[in-house]
């Protein structure tokens, strides 16, 4: 498996992070054989967040790490600050809050990197940059950045810290792939770099080097290679259906079935293996669910794509 290197680590992190909203306490014996596969595939980074499966997805990454006495081998990035029913909560005092609760979750004194889940432009960059440095300094996260934040107020939180001396938005989560996310899967928040219309956000974390973690990176199965005109309906969920079951991403679809056929690999490999060609430092969220699947991922590593056959993918002839 290749690895990257990230802001604030000195571990070698595999290019693939498995997305872990599957894993729970529910059906521990399978979730951590599923974490068992992931290593032995070479995946060693995990994307985790406060809300998944209500807490369970990081009390059972904890336990299995605690069980294993891995921590120092697994790179652990988690999210906070999610809306609930109350309302956003990127605010100092809820971000402290889910930090520490997450911490207790995963029995471990540090996460490798902290995003807060979404952003809320009611809220001043300085209280936020503040509070996440003052996390660093005391060792409980690593890194930090943003999950559905837009460039242009990572640039703001950014120009704060610089101004300051403080440490800066190190990494990005957006949604990025081969599927356009033509509305909201989740509702108003949710931040895409595909497209032409994310070409000045992609522009401004190549200059920056700023690593992405890229979630849904097959449109929460629209590239799973099981999806069709005919079926869709029944296989994708309502996140999806909103997001990208529209025609544009049919019709990438419909030319990424050829090339894959092509090349002799599957749709989600080729689209995969368009994100990785990409100039971008990207890290694909992956949700496989079995080590088949995660054996396949990693083998989309060693596919070769050239930006005009990704341009040919994106648009067609």
């Amino acid at each position: 498996m290749k690895t990257v290197k990230m802001p604030g680590s000195d571990k070698q992190v595999s290019r693939f992070f498995l997305g872990t909203m599957i894993i729970g306490l529910k059906d521990y014996p399978q979730s951590a054989a599923l974490l068992d596969a992931a290593l032995r595939q070479g995946i060693n980074a995990f994307d985790l967040a406060y809300v998944y499966g209500g807490g369970d997805s990081e009390r059972a990454v904890g336990r299995w790490m605690a069980q294993r006495g891995n921590r120092e081998q697994v790179y652990i990035a988690t999210k906070g600050a999610h809306p609930n029913q109350d309302g956003p909560k990127v605010n100092p005092k809820a971000i402290t809050a889910d930090l520490t609760e997450s911490l207790e979750r995963l029995q471990t004194p540090y996460v490798d990197a902290y995003f807060l889940h979404r952003d809320d432009l009611n809220v001043p960059v300085g209280p936020i940059v503040e509070v996440l440095n003052e996390h660093l300094a005391a060792g409980r996260i690593r890194a930090f950045g943003g999950s559905n934040w837009t460039h242009g107020r990572i640039m703001e939180a950014n120009a704060y810290a610089a101004a300051r001396g403080l440490v800066p938005f190190q990494m990005s989560s957006p949604y990025f792939g081969l599927c356009e996310q033509v509305d909201n899967p989740w509702g108003p928040g949710c931040v895409s770099i595909s497209g032409e219309e994310g070409a000045v956000a992609r522009a401004y974390y190549l200059a920056q080097q700023m690593p992405i973690l890229a979630y849904s990176s097959l449109g929460r199965g629209m590239l799973s290679g099981r999806v069709t005109r005919e079926n869709y309906k029944e296989l994708l969920d309502g996140a999806a259906l909103k997001a990208y079951a529209h025609e544009v991403n049919f019709a990438r679809l419909d030319r990424a079935r050829r090339m894959a056929a092509q090349k002799g690999v599957s749709v989600p490999q080729l689209a995969l293996a368009y994100i990785l060609a990409q100039p971008l430092l990207v890290c694909p969220i992956v949700g496989a669910a079995s080590e088949e699947e995660m054996a396949q991922t990693a083998a989309s590593q060693h596919i070769k794509l050239s930006m005009q056959e990704c341009e040919w993918l994106e648009y067609g002839d």
